[in-house]
């Protein structure tokens, strides 16, 4: 048996951030007929900063929140744990597709990111939330000079505050590997926190500020009602004035939504707590979130009690883009994941993972969250954030919430808001489309970061895969 693969022996298949004997007890199911001023859809982020916001702006308002399982159980609590400024999944997707607006993105971003910083202090959200920063890194001789040329390209745009280029030395000091080659280490943007601690914690302030919330509770259907909407769920229902649907990866009660998400699974490992000369070994002092550069990439991070998170690389699409709980587990993915990690840290041979889990994110054609409203305007949805909702998903809650107030904001006057992807083609182009891009993202990778003729149509498209 081969070193990285016994350090799988007993991992187990569940997320690490939800085994946790501190996990809530769920609200009771919805029973009975509800009515409300505004019904809230989705128990992760996105529908419990929604609500949590709706408060904030409006004590007396009838706030009622339905979940079909419990709050925090899909990607809000298997996710890595790193909390973005970023609205459009990094600088790089931002720039590219709103340049005249990122110095704005950018601006709210920060907002955005400070909120949610105030908020775990205002609500002692016990989710150990710590503002590490995240540095990333080249791990070949390409991607270092395209970090370098990327840093120059920010200092000509007037976006490089905060934000260090590292060459070798430099950026094996913060944390060291053999094979990092360069980075960029961004100071101030990115906070590390435990995600499904920070979702039970939202949901315990939306309780105590008034929000009815009701758990394994699937909304079913959703459809008008005189001037008010109705959901139906399996033992009663819900008549409100308004509805916000912050359901992502899982089908969108507005049907014609649905075509501009796809799921995409993603994989993660977490290792035992290091010891103090195995932690010494890293030289990771400073506690940064990191992630490489290459286009199939990896994340990787320190927990609260020093055990090393090794997320990402594989995102794996299910042909005709099904949530089922099967796909959740990937040993295939697990060997592989392990095999780069001791690549990556072999001063750390003999530590051994306790977890191994995945989950389904939803991704849209842009890669970071588009917004709308249907039924004239009574319902609200955002969606899209491919794998960059910890942060953003407060920032689309705020869009929702003043979607649904008819209210011309700085938010709502954005492209990024105002405009929606492209949809994905119908099956079996969709998957032979996705299948094709993986493919030429891996070949990139292999032959100096050169992108096919496929990556580059995609790219004058407006559909380019980075990451």
């Amino acid at each position: 048996m081969t070193p990285w693969a016994k350090s799988l022996s007993e991992a187990q298949p569940v997320s690490y951030w939800l085994d946790d004997l501190r996990k809530p007890h769920p609200e009771p199911a919805l029973t009975t007929g509800e009515t409300c001023d505004l019904l809230v859809v989705g128990g992760g982020y996105s529908g419990l900063w929604t609500a949590l916001l709706a408060k904030e702006r409006d004590p007396q308002r009838d706030v009622v929140l339905v979940e079909a399982r419990e709050a925090g159980w899909a990607a809000s609590g298997r996710n890595g744990g790193f909390c973005a400024a970023s609205l459009t999944h990094g600088l790089a997707n931002g720039l590219s597709r709103w340049p005249d607006e990122i110095h704005t993105l950018q601006e709210l971003g920060a907002r955005n990111l400070d909120a949610i910083e105030a908020t775990v202090a205002r609500y002692s959200l016990d989710c150990d939330f710590e503002r590490s920063g995240e540095i990333d890194v080249a791990t070949e001789p390409y991607q270092a000079a395209e970090l370098r040329d990327w840093y120059g390209e920010l200092e000509r745009h007037g976006l490089a505050d905060g934000i260090e280029y590292l060459d070798a030395d430099a950026v094996r000091k913060q944390v060291d590997s053999p094979t990092f080659l360069a980075g960029l280490h961004d100071r101030h943007g990115v906070a590390l926190l435990n995600p499904a601690r920070l979702a039970w914690g939202l949901k315990r302030a939306c309780v105590e500020l008034g929000v009815r919330v009701y758990e394994h509770t699937p909304a079913l259907a959703l459809k008008a009602h005189g001037a008010d909407m109705a959901v139906r769920t399996p033992y009663g229902g819900v008549r409100a004035r308004h509805v916000a649907l912050g359901t992502n990866v899982f089908p969108n009660l507005v049907r014609r939504v649905r075509s501009y998400t796809v799921p995409v699974y993603d994989y993660a490992l977490m290792t035992e707590p290091l010891i103090d000369a195995q932690l010494a070994s890293l030289g990771w002092k400073n506690r940064q979130g990191l992630g490489d550069s290459a286009n199939q990439f990896h994340y990787f991070r320190l927990s609260a009690d020093n055990r090393v998170l090794w997320g990402g690389y594989d995102a794996v699409y299910p042909y005709g883009g099904r949530v089922r709980a099967e796909y959740d587990d990937c040993p295939e993915t697990y060997s592989k994941l392990a095999r780069h990690f001791f690549a990556c840290f072999p001063q750390l041979e003999g530590v051994r993972f306790t977890h191994a889990w995945g989950g389904a994110i939803d991704t849209c054609s842009r890669f970071s969250a588009f917004f709308g409203t249907a039924h004239q305007g009574r319902v609200a949805y955002a969606a899209g954030y491919t794998g960059l909702g910890v942060g953003a998903t407060r920032f689309g809650a705020d869009v929702m919430l003043d979607l649904l107030a008819g209210e011309h904001t700085e938010r709502t006057s954005l492209a990024m808001v105002r405009k929606k992807p492209l949809p994905f083609p119908p099956e079996p182009f969709a998957w032979t489309g996705i299948a094709l891009t993986r493919w030429s993202l891996a070949r990139a990778d292999a032959h100096g970061g050169r992108r096919n003729l496929w990556l580059k149509t995609l790219d004058r498209l407006g559909l380019g895969f980075d990451s």
